[in-house]
């Protein structure tokens, strides 16, 4: 199903490469570390579909707010996300959980189980190279948002001569 999943996004962002770029960034860091963690189940499918659908409220944020800031896309990234999950028909306890993480992933403090936390980590490892930061910012963020193991062993490993 992610395949389908993964054309709609590609889709939907139409045009704008970066946007499809980090989402699929995203999903690729997402699997190899819910792969390394033992993830199985609904909550290996939860990760994978927030993975690639975590931004998919940034356009709307663009258009109505002017802006991408992240309360911005935790507050319209939710009905855009039911709304493609429902037409990919994905069962209604993964939309609800996916529609958490995406109403708040950019809301450190409510991360509240390994799906959120693995989507965090793969975003954070992306947005870290993608973003011109010091290695000190590097490290603080590697130190104080970074748990799983697997997360821990990529970001470090990809920044140490950052």
């Amino acid at each position: 199903m992610n395949h389908e999943l993964s054309l709609r996004v590609i889709e939907y962002f139409g045009t704008d490469s970066r946007r499809i770029h980090h989402a699929m960034q995203v999903y690729g860091f997402a699997e190899t570390i819910l792969l390394a963690e033992g993830i199985v189940g609904k909550e290996r499918q939860v990760i994978e579909t927030a993975a690639l659908i975590h931004d998919i409220g940034i356009p709307e944020a663009e258009r109505k707010h002017g802006s991408s800031a992240g309360n911005y896309q935790e507050l319209e990234g939710p009905p855009l996300a039911r709304t493609i999950l429902e037409g990919l028909s994905y069962p209604e306890e993964v939309i609800n959980r996916v529609c958490f993480i995406i109403a708040n992933h950019h809301s450190y403090t409510k991360i509240d189980g390994i799906d959120f936390r693995i989507l965090v980590e793969a975003d954070l490892i992306v947005n870290i190279y993608g973003n011109t930061m010091s290695r000190q910012a590097a490290d603080t963020l590697i130190s104080k948002h970074f748990v799983t193991a697997a997360g821990r062993r990529i970001a470090e490993g990809m920044y140490q001569g950052y």
